[in-house]
């Protein structure tokens, strides 16, 4: 055996083990790249009393494969903790509590612990009306505002630096009706969203038809101020139920419950024009509608609306880049009865729906160049599943 021979051989050889550690670490580089890419967030679920509910429900979301599992919860002690809000430090959480309960309504305090994912109850005040159904926190952590349903009125609380909440310092009633006399016999305040640049709120009112507007100061005692004109109305008998504005902070949509459509503006600091009105269900769809949240995709490219009643599905729009404006792309049943609440993941892989009536969270998958959603064979069982809220990492 030459020495030319041998070295030929041992030189095939470095030559198959170099391309054996390239495909190895490729592969490495491969495996830690994708499983970067997967991340695990809180989810929060709000609930009402009465059919066993716990009270507020923690999860923890896998993003990739869409799994739920459970982390812990409150107990009995917490009633009716019907919507839920995230502070944007991550380190509180707020309820609407004692929600549908006569003369008790109540907004709650909770400091959220990541480490062990469990809640703490710091304390709570009166909401200032029957019914509290929404509430926002301000971006500074400093200011919640609530709205009550029943009540007919808002009120903004002042935020200590350990999370608790002060009494709240304002509370605007709101006056009048409308056509319809089964819902609309008086003022219900639906929600209360502020603006991207936090200084207005906007104030969907189901009962007076109207949204109304006012400014926001954050330094002052009674932050609220009303816009002149202070408030749009909407078409007699729809019912304006949640607003949320879109990405680049141009436009907003508006979901109207007894028509069962969905408003879009052109927004402007502090204002609203109208720029189209669309339907949430097919054209041969009969009433009553019962139309209920809305959200859009963190793209930017779709929006999502629920729809009770007979419907008891997520009505699914694309949004033109330039104007803003929504078309049809389809209708996915939510898999149970009463969808109140929905969510989207913050990856924008999975669209979660809360079928409040019966008991069950359903976990779609959403393709993000469609739209289109597909059920991907997970659910939960939860008592009356009012509110869905993710804890961004």
């Amino acid at each position: 055996m030459t020495f030319a021979y041998v070295a030929k051989r041992v030189c095939r050889i470095c030559k198959f083990a170099n391309s054996i550690m390239r495909n190895f670490f490729s592969f490495l580089l491969l495996l830690f790249s994708v499983s970067g890419t997967c991340k695990e967030y809180f989810l929060f679920i709000g609930t009402y009393s009465g059919t066993g509910s716990k009270g507020i429900y923690v999860y923890k979301f896998d993003d990739s494969s869409g799994k739920l599992s459970w982390v812990s919860n409150t107990d009995e002690s917490v009633v009716s903790p019907s919507f839920l809000a995230i502070a944007p430090s991550g380190k509180r959480l707020y309820a609407c509590t004692e929600a549908r309960i006569k003369n008790a309504g109540s907004v709650s305090a909770f400091a959220f612990d990541r480490e062990t994912g469990t809640l703490k109850f710091i304390n709570k005040q009166p909401s200032g009306g029957d019914n509290p159904v929404y509430l926002s926190v301000s971006e500074n952590n400093n200011w919640l505002v609530n709205a009550n349903y029943f009540g007919g009125n808002l009120s903004a609380f002042p935020i200590n630096v350990d999370g608790s909440l002060q009494p709240y310092t304002q509370l605007i009633q709101h006056t009048g009706k409308s056509v319809n006399p089964d819902r609309q016999e008086n003022a219900h305040v639906h929600s209360t969203v502020f603006s991207p640049s936090q200084d207005y709120l906007l104030v969907p009112d189901l009962g007076i038809d109207k949204v109304m507007i006012y400014r926001f100061d954050e330094n002052q005692q009674s932050p609220l101020t009303a816009m002149q004109p202070e408030f749009i109305n909407v078409i007699a008998g729809s019912g304006p139920r949640h607003l949320v504005f879109h990405p680049n902070g141009r436009y907003a949509y508006l979901v109207e419950e007894l028509s069962g459509t969905v408003a879009v503006y052109n927004y402007r600091e502090g204002t609203l024009d109208s720029i189209q009105r669309i339907a949430t269900h097919p054209e041969d769809a009969s009433g009553p509608f019962g139309s209920a949240d809305i959200h859009l995709s963190p793209d930017g490219k779709f929006l999502y609306a629920s729809n009770r009643g007979k419907e008891n599905n997520i009505a699914i729009f694309s949004i033109d880049d330039l104007s803003g404006k929504l078309k049809p792309v389809g209708y996915q049943s939510t898999l149970g009865e009463v969808p109140r609440n929905f969510t989207i993941d913050p990856s924008g892989n999975f669209l979660l729906a809360a079928n409040e009536k019966s008991g069950n969270i359903i976990v779609f998958r959403r393709d993000k160049k469609t739209g289109m959603l597909e059920y991907t064979g997970i659910q939960i069982s939860i008592p009356q599943p009012s509110c869905l809220q993710f804890l961004k990492n």
